[in-house]
């Protein structure tokens, strides 16, 4: 599933991937037939979602399992690996966000700290990475680390001890916006676009803005609608809001490509 259907509201189970490389500059339509003709799905007793070209000129397939896709992908590098290089595509771990912090947690002690308080979940030090800690408006601190999948379970469903504190931990999916062309995935510096006023979608800055709600316009969805004419999506809304469609459409790719 690609972008403009997570946009306009189609979902599905998430997907397993192997892409598949040429290592003779074979064409796309030319390693699709020399796949076909060595694998057969049915004898595997995979179920295949996705077999299409990639416009690097890789291959892409995707199934409803790890365990389906690593079967294909071991088959392919077996039957084809003269000829083809398979490499499935490993879901990244997953972020928490660990509020409330005492002072004296730094990102080199609190692993340890999270580690030997917490002897009831059973973690290895090695299945939790710090990233970084972050203050609030209230100054408050929260702790931001990486997690493996079983980690994450148990910490969701406990509160973890920190020093004298016990402390909620929640997932952590940070989308980046700029502040000045108010699109996604890209910060300030970055920008190479024009002002943009999130509210309203006004050449002006949004302190600038006097516009009512009922005029607001957000810039990410009425771009995707200027492309994809054929199913367009609401657009009365600042980019601000949470709720926007184009932000859910993000939050959901990096879902599906994370091992929750």
């Amino acid at each position: 599933m690609n972008y403009s259907d997570i946009v306009a509201g189609r979902r599905d189970d998430r997907k397993f991937k192997v892409t598949i490389r040429s290592k003779e500059n074979h064409t796309p339509e030319t390693i699709k037939e020399l796949i076909k003709a060595k694998i057969n799905p049915t004898e595997m007793k995979v179920g295949i979602s996705t077999f299409k070209a990639l416009k690097d000129g890789r291959i892409l397939i995707e199934a409803g399992s790890k365990e389906e896709i690593e079967r294909i992908s071991t088959n392919i590098t077996e039957k084809c690996g003269r000829e083809f290089e398979a490499k499935v595509q490993e879901l990244r771990n997953p972020r928490l966000v660990i509020y409330n912090i005492p002072e004296d947690i730094t990102l080199e002690n609190a692993t340890k700290t999270i580690h030997e308080q917490n002897s009831e979940l059973q973690l290895e030090e090695s299945d939790i990475s710090a990233k970084f800690i972050y203050r609030t408006k209230r100054n408050t601190r929260n702790l931001v680390v990486e997690v493996k999948s079983n980690a994450r379970k148990q910490i969701l469903n406990t509160r973890l001890k920190m020093g004298w504190v016990i402390c909620k931990a929640d997932d952590y999916i940070h989308v980046n916006r700029c502040f000045k062309c108010s699109r996604y995935n890209h910060r300030l510096a970055e920008c190479r676009g024009e002002e943009t006023c999130p509210l309203c979608t006004g050449r002006h800055k949004i302190r600038e803005c006097t516009s009512s709600q009922n005029e607001y316009k957000c810039i990410n969805c009425m771009t995707y609608n200027k492309y994809n004419s054929s199913k367009t999506i609401c657009t009365n809304h600042s980019s601000l809001d949470k709720n926007c469609p184009s932000l859910q459409a993000i939050l959901l790719k990096y879902k599906r490509n994370t091992d929750y």
